[in-house]
């Protein structure tokens, strides 16, 4: 079993994605997720990449991506109470509408070139 600890150490929210599936789960400052994998160490379980960009860094956001690799990808994502914590958590009801609505442009976007 592979094993990772994510805390945020920032003031900032940091968003933790998790890859292949496009999972983002939100952490406020000093929470902490652990995510275990199946994974046997005989190859890396994990590849993680940080990024943030202007637009984000001024809504207060950070993000982490985890590649979860080498393993069959069962995931088990908790808190420090060992709570599962599921895709979504904590996302901001604002983003939420952001999303939607650029969801709902490109729809209308694809049905307008189609």
């Amino acid at each position: 079993m592979a094993v990772m600890h994510v805390r945020n150490g920032s003031s900032r929210w940091l968003v933790v994605w998790l890859e292949p599936w496009g999972q983002d789960r939100w952490l406020k400052r000093d929470e902490m997720l652990c995510i275990r994998t199946d994974n046997n160490g005989e190859k890396l379980a994990f590849d993680v990449e940080y990024h943030a960009n202007d637009e984000e860094r001024a809504d207060g956001i950070e993000n982490m991506t985890i590649y979860v690799e080498n393993c069959s990808y069962d995931v088990d994502v908790t808190d420090e109470q060992g709570n599962y914590v599921e895709c979504g958590h904590q996302r901001p009801a604002e983003v939420d509408r952001k999303w939607a609505a650029r969801r709902a442009a490109a729809e209308e976007e694809l049905s307008r070139t189609s």
